[in-house]
């Protein structure tokens, strides 16, 4: 047997920011801290969180003391207005590619642009970017919830995306609202390491034999991951060494490993030395 890693996998840069920078902030405080949901959508990692001091809350009206965190998915705007109102401490861990389409979504909606987000409207990231934007934007996650959408062409409107959409729906939305006749302005706003890691993915993926896709289940990127891998192999998605079907894995000659940009390398770890093991 083989064990192949993708060239990129586990923490991008904005979630190793929100996590060195909510440990840093219990230890400055010396106390509990809390964020606003899970800092980011892997359980392990918010398990050794929580040793740290740092918990997750559901309702900012939860919080417990003046210290809260902004995930890394972002919020909208009128979280940092009630926080203000409340004298709240605020340490903002929000992705900076996240507060670029956050900024998008804020002037062009000031400028008269109605907002249209390529994304999952029940993801955090896609609330959040709504959230600045007076919460109007239209919202559709594939082409199908695209074709359903009545649109005014006599209106203007400017075109982002989730940071952990796949390429390929985001032209083929661009293209059909092209189609239109719309007046469009549009912004790839797809995170370069989510490129980075889909892209691994892909080409691992028609190499080996089957894909171990190390991720939350709850992770928008790590099913994305999932979900390309499975176009060329058997694909099993897992959150750690222990979900791992051993019997399973054993029929197989080559497999490759990938990880989304939420999943720490101790996970990583963890899975690789036990396939190795075998």
């Amino acid at each position: 047997m083989k064990v192949l890693l993708a060239e990129h996998a586990g923490y991008c840069f904005g979630v190793k920011r929100a996590v060195e920078l909510a440990i840093k902030t219990a230890q400055d405080n010396d106390n509990k801290v809390y964020t606003l949901g899970p800092l980011i959508h892997n359980n392990s990692a918010v398990d050794m969180l929580k040793e740290k001091n740092v918990f997750s809350v559901d309702d900012i009206n939860n919080v417990e003391g003046d210290n809260i965190i902004i995930r890394s998915h972002g919020v909208g705007k009128e979280i940092y207005n009630h926080c203000s109102e409340k004298k709240i401490n605020l340490t903002d861990a929000t992705c900076p590619f996240v507060k670029k389409i956050q900024k998008i979504a804020y002037e062009m909606n000031n400028k008269g642009y109605n907002i249209i987000i390529i994304g999952d409207k029940s993801h955090p990231e896609v609330q959040g970017i709504n959230g600045w934007c007076d919460n109007k934007a239209i919202i559709g996650k594939n082409l199908e919830e695209f074709y359903l959408i009545d649109f005014n062409k006599s209106e203007k409107y400017a075109v982002v995306v989730q940071t952990t959409m796949p390429q390929d729906t985001f032209f083929a939305v661009k293209e059909y609202l092209i189609s239109l006749g719309l007046t469009l302005e549009f912004y790839n706003t797809i995170c370069f390491a989510t490129k980075e890691r889909q892209q691994a993915v892909l080409d691992l993926s028609k190499k080996v034999d089957a894909m171990l896709i190390v991720g939350g289940k709850h992770s928008s990127n790590t099913k994305k991951l999932a979900e390309i891998a499975k176009k060329n192999c058997d694909t099993f998605l897992i959150e750690t060494a222990k979900d791992i079907d051993l019997e399973k894995i054993k029929t197989y000659d080559i497999i490759g490993v990938g990880a989304g940009a939420s999943t720490p390398d101790f996970i990583i770890n963890e899975v690789m030395d036990l396939i190795n093991e075998l």
